[in-house]
């Protein structure tokens, strides 16, 4: 399908609304995004995800807080209390050595994915089919929606 029949909603990224359950690889952002910041509280992490987006599809700050949970549990991440005089006190999360070290694993597994979806996508686009009968997936989603 030509580029100008793709959707982007307004994204640098193509749109995968057809795509349902596309996982968004929530972990390894949320280890770089400690890693860089040294410690942060979820919702300063939840306010900057959609920087690390690699899809259009945003994620949900669940998402967030089940990943900061799961990876405090296999301790890759700490997590204190910090008081504060006049609000209530919030959860600050700091990477671990480990975590550090589980991060530098993701990239390790995220190279190796992005050949195999290179060579994927390079095997779809040989089925393309003729322009004339392409239709958007998310196009016909929202048709569907009407």
């Amino acid at each position: 399908m030509p580029p100008e029949h793709r959707r982007f909603h307004n994204s640098r990224l193509p749109c995968t609304c057809a795509m349902r359950h596309l996982y968004r690889f929530v972990e390894p952002v949320v280890l770089l995004m400690l890693k860089q910041k040294g410690r942060s509280y979820g919702y300063d992490l939840a306010g900057e995800l959609a920087q690390y987006a690699l899809t259009d599809a945003a994620i949900e700050k669940a998402a967030l807080y089940r990943t900061l949970r799961q990876l405090e549990s296999n301790g890759y991440v700490i997590s204190d209390w910090e008081a504060q005089p006049s609000a209530p006190a919030r959860r600050v999360y700091s990477l671990t050595a480990q975590g550090e070290v589980h991060l530098l694993e993701w990239a390790d597994v995220l190279g190796s994915l992005s050949v195999s979806m290179a060579s994927l996508r390079d095997r779809i686009r040989l089925t393309e089919p003729d322009e004339t009968e392409a239709v958007p997936a998310c196009q016909s989603l929202f048709e569907r929606n009407e």
